[in-house]
């Protein structure tokens, strides 16, 4: 039951995931779901309440759940209870970098520099895709964080109009130029996420349009302030369909 009600968390706050994750083999998706559903409940984490010390403590309720999975215990708790299926220590401990970086979400202050933004993406996305391809058994981490930082930046993008409403600064440089500089950066490090092996696929389909979201705010940068990134649902799917079939 425990995989079902991932599933489930996952179907109802990150529909685009879920497509992707129904896109891969059913055993694969046995790693996936409890992996992303531990994604939405960790990024809800520090937006639940505008008190920063509760938000802490929701957030540090995840890092203390992933500390008992890395030592082989547990809590009632229908993601943790998946996540110890799929997690060994090491997964465990990597994901507790995720939960740290998204202290950065409980308060206003702006990222420090290009090193501090990068890693926010890397630890929210890229460890995340990598956890997952390293549990399916893949060996290719460069390539996996690679394209998990392009997921990660395309994401991003997309929440720029919302993490401004929110009185959060989510660009070094919001001109025009400055987003054309990130999202080129994102493109080639999903063109490096092509060194990726076999294993790892799976674990890839949640980056399925980042492309195309990348490459709309290439071509025209407004779309990220005016919120306008975004695919149709013909052209999700028949993303999806290309990479599940092709990688």
């Amino acid at each position: 039951m425990s995989i079902n009600a991932c599933a489930k968390i996952v179907h109802d706050a990150d529909p685009d995931r879920f497509l992707a994750i129904m896109a891969a083999p059913v055993p694969a998706r046995r790693v996936l779901f409890p992996l992303y559903a531990f994604n939405v409940e960790i990024s809800r984490a520090p937006w639940v309440t505008k008190e920063p010390m509760i938000a802490e403590m929701r957030v540090q309720w995840w890092r203390d759940a992933l500390a008992e999975v890395a030592e082989g215990r547990g809590r009632r708790h229908e993601v943790v209870d998946a996540l110890a299926e799929v997690l060994d220590a090491d997964g465990a401990r990597l994901l507790d970098g995720c939960c740290e970086m998204r202290r950065w979400d409980i308060y206003t202050d702006p990222f420090e520099d290009e090193a501090h933004f990068d890693s926010y993406i890397q630890e929210t996305s890229g460890t995340l895709m990598w956890v997952a391809a390293r549990a399916l058994g893949s060996a290719t981490e460069d390539a996996v964080r690679a394209r998990g930082y392009a997921a990660g930046v395309a994401n991003w993008l997309m929440a720029v109009p919302e993490l401004e409403s929110r009185n959060r600064v989510p660009l070094l440089d919001g001109r025009p130029e400055g987003v054309q500089a990130l999202a080129r950066k994102a493109l080639g490090a999903l063109d490096n996420g092509d060194k990726a092996d076999k294993a790892a696929r799976p674990a890839l389909l949640p980056a399925f349009q980042s492309g195309d979201i990348l490459r709309q705010a290439l071509d025209n940068p407004l779309r990220v302030i005016d919120g306008n990134l975004g695919l149709s649902p013909i052209r999700k799917r028949l993303l999806l369909m290309k990479q599940s079939a092709f990688g």
